[in-house]
């Protein structure tokens, strides 16, 4: 039977952190916008506290997460079992984007790998956590990471992806503001980059 949560608790960390791939889902306030939903792979999510998760945005050819977020805020990031026990589960919140070479993303960058083509963090505050059976999900053989957006990344190099995020990233499909713009995001209850911080320092700590 599903379960509904407030906040992430030890059981759905491991189950957060065990998968290799997840999904992210947002949408504009148009009812006539764009749905977007975009699979995240790699070493790129984070679990920074019971109601905040973190993720690492690569350079690729849209900007519709980010474009969602600076508009409405609204966000939804999907786990599903593909190996063992049959489950799905879901984090809703309010997401923001931490944009390279903003104040935060520096603190929050050390907690993820170095990637060439890294251009934000999405930070999530997370207000509900629900399961689901996920008996309709096929079971599937995980083999390894590609390494096809990390190789073409490395070839651009720096200056050349700041050209192509400049040429691809500044609006998205429906033409909302995209990357690098200065604009007002949607706001974001409860989130403290302070707080967030100290817990990481935490982790440190004890690790």
């Amino acid at each position: 039977m599903g379960k509904v949560r407030e906040f992430i608790d030890d059981a759905a960390r491991k189950f957060i952190e065990a998968q290799p791939l997840f999904f992210v889902a947002s949408a504009p306030l148009a009812s006539d916008g764009r749905i977007n939903v975009s699979p995240k792979g790699l070493d790129s999510l984070r679990v920074l506290g019971p109601n905040t998760v973190a993720y690492l945005d690569l350079t690729g050819s849209g900007i519709e997460t980010i474009a969602h977020l600076k508009e409405n805020g609204r966000i939804v990031l999907m786990f599903c079992a593909f190996q063992g026990p049959p489950k799905i589960l879901r984090l809703h919140g309010r997401g923001k984007a931490v944009e390279r070479g903003q104040a935060e993303y520096r603190d929050l960058a050390q907690q993820f790998p170095t990637y060439e083509g890294a251009r934000a963090i999405i930070l999530v505050e997370v207000s509900r956590v629900s399961d689901s059976c996920g008996y309709s999900v096929p079971v599937l053989k995980y083999e390894s990471e590609r390494n096809h957006l990390t190789a073409w990344a490395n070839k651009l190099g720096a200056a050349g992806l700041k050209k192509y995020r400049k040429e691809k990233n500044e609006s998205s499909i429906d033409q909302l503001t995209g990357l690098g713009k200065a604009n007002k995001q949607a706001r974001i209850p409860h989130v403290r980059t302070d707080t967030i911080f100290s817990f990481i320092r935490m982790n440190r700590i004890l690790l």
